[in-house]
């Protein structure tokens, strides 16, 4: 409310504006967003309203997840309980912190159900709608841009990457008119480092090395490493996503989805830092990941409980962001072993 409340007092400079938690380091999208609560919460006031108003957007995502799931048929219904009933530190975000966090999620599953409805234009600016609030959904944007290349060829890629970008620059117009680089740098910081003293995941490190700026490019190799190996098969995926499409099987979904969580998935795991806030960047995808290793179902729902453990414990500790890194590779060692038994398979045959 700080920070939007300056845009509100005429400061279009992103350098000027600022709250007690520091400087505004979201696009323009999430100043809009909070403008609108900032006068329907009577100036930020009335916050029982604005949690209410917060209930609603997680039902509605609550929705939207459970359409694609519905669609894709990959987890079971029991599993769907535990998207809903037995997260306290969802529940506190939503609810409790009024993060902006959730609110980029709403647009993002929005904009993933567009998609498989076939609605290219109509998703990608939903998508570029969640990007504009925070920029965590950027870390679905590789595999989306394989669904693109596959589904629309390469001007129709063009088309959407352009509706994307426009979307950008038409909401910041305003702040990039006023100091364009405060704006830029500002909102989508990729080198911004966070403190020690909040992260979950890397709990176990001293916190010079944390801090060290070759840490984080480590991380952004790997990062990028995980995706060439990941990327091949996520192509594939998405090449028989669009061929097989015309049949309307809703089971074609996974062909799609798998790839775009599987992204987040690494994206998240090699966060330079999580904060608690995060958890709801891939908390609904959680269970459809696990459904798609060939693990068991007891020990799917181990690792459930143990992410959520990791998540509840405050302030981390070193075991629990251990922890927490050992079950997000066990994740995505599955994934793997899926991907190199179907690669075997289609060898075979």
């Amino acid at each position: 409310m700080e920070e939007v409340e300056g845009v509100i007092n005429g400061t279009y400079d992103y350098s000027l504006l600022k709250g007690q938690t520091g400087p505004l380091v979201y696009p323009a999208g999430f100043v809009y967003f909070f403008t609108i609560l900032y006068y329907v919460t009577s100036l930020g006031k009335n916050i029982r309203l604005a949690q209410y108003i917060f209930c609603g957007i997680y039902l509605v995502t609550l929705a939207l997840v459970f359409r694609i799931y519905s669609k894709s048929k990959r987890i079971p219904p029991f599993a769907l309980i535990f998207i809903c009933c037995t997260s306290y530190r969802i529940h506190s975000i939503y609810i409790l912190r009024l993060f902006n966090d959730p609110v980029a999620m709403m647009f993002l599953y929005a904009a993933l159900n567009l998609f498989l409805d076939d609605f290219w234009t109509l998703g990608s600016i939903f998508y570029s709608l969640a990007v504009s609030i925070k920029m965590n959904i950027l870390l679905f944007a590789p595999a989306l841009l394989l669904a693109y290349i596959a589904s629309q060829g390469m001007y129709g890629t063009i088309k959407q990457l352009s509706i994307c970008a426009g979307i950008q620059v038409l909401l910041g117009a305003p702040f990039l008119m006023t100091n364009f680089w405060a704006y830029v740098i500002g909102s989508f910081d990729l080198g911004r480092v966070f403190l020690f003293e909040w992260t979950v995941n890397w709990r176990f490190l001293p916190e010079e090395w944390f801090v060290y700026p070759g840490f984080h490019i480590g991380l952004l190799v790997v990062h990028v490493g995980l995706l060439l190996l990941f990327g091949n098969h996520w192509f594939r995926c998405m090449k028989s996503y669009v061929k097989l499409l015309p049949t309307k099987m809703n089971i074609l979904s996974q062909l799609f989805l798998l790839p775009l969580f599987t992204a987040n998935l690494i994206g998240v795991a090699l966060s330079r830092s999580l904060h608690y806030q995060f958890y709801v960047w891939y908390f609904h995808s959680l269970p459809y990941l696990l459904w798609c290793t060939p693990y068991s179902t007891w020990f799917k729902i181990s690792i459930l409980g143990f992410i959520e453990m990791c998540w509840n414990t405050f302030p981390s500790t070193r075991i629990s962001s251990a922890i927490l890194h050992i079950c997000h590779l066990l994740i995505l060692g599955g994934l793997f072993r899926r991907r190199s038994a179907k690669e075997e398979k289609t060898k075979s045959q």
